[in-house]
């Protein structure tokens, strides 16, 4: 039976995806994906050059999940609040059932990425670049449709919004709880109403 090049890779880079999200980067070892796939070590190294080339296109599958997810909610809200509680469902969804395993792949990539590692690294500012994306867009809408009074400085609060919502998830992983997520959300429906 001949098998599929176009879904052998998908699997590989799914698999390697929700293993990389959830044991790390550079703890994966490439026993372990061939575990997790079913695949030897001669069909991975077939589809990709490298164990870096396969994180990379992980990782990129990761923030397509992410943000195929996101932008789909955004665009069926009909105004701000509901465009916001789009991403903050997304967040708490997170804690209970997440689209992928091992909570968030922006702050997962981030928080191991370093210096020695270039291309996680730039894998990672590129998810960044579109979260900042999609709340700047959702906070100008707001303030164009008058939903919402310009904040001062509008760059200044996607920081808040996104960093209030990754510490929250940092924070109700370890202590197994949403309570951090929830006064997360809470204090930004308060600030963002």
């Amino acid at each position: 039976m001949m098998r599929n090049p176009t879904h052998t890779k998908a699997v590989i880079i799914k698999e390697s995806a929700n293993l990389f999200n959830t044991k790390g980067y550079k703890a994966t070892s490439l026993s372990d994906i061939t575990t997790a796939t079913g695949f030897t070590k001669g069909a991975i190294y077939k589809h990709f050059k490298n164990k870096e080339d396969l994180e990379q296109q992980a990782l990129r599958y990761l923030n397509k999940q992410m943000f195929e997810v996101l932008n789909h909610d955004v665009k069926k809200a009909s105004n701000f609040m509901e465009r916001m509680t789009a991403v903050y469902s997304f967040f708490e969804n997170y804690l209970e059932t997440a689209a992928y395993e091992g909570g968030c792949p922006l702050m997962n990539s981030a928080c191991e990425s370093d210096d020695t590692d270039a291309a996680l690294r730039q894998q990672s500012f590129g998810m960044l670049v579109n979260f900042k994306a999609l709340i700047k867009k959702i906070l100008n809408k707001a303030v164009k449709e008058k939903e919402l009074k310009k904040p001062k400085d509008i760059d200044a609060a996607v920081y808040q919004i996104i960093a209030t919502l990754e510490g929250a998830i940092m924070i109700s992983k370890l202590e197994r709880n949403s309570n951090a997520l929830d006064a997360a959300v809470t204090f930004l429906r308060k600030m963002y109403h």
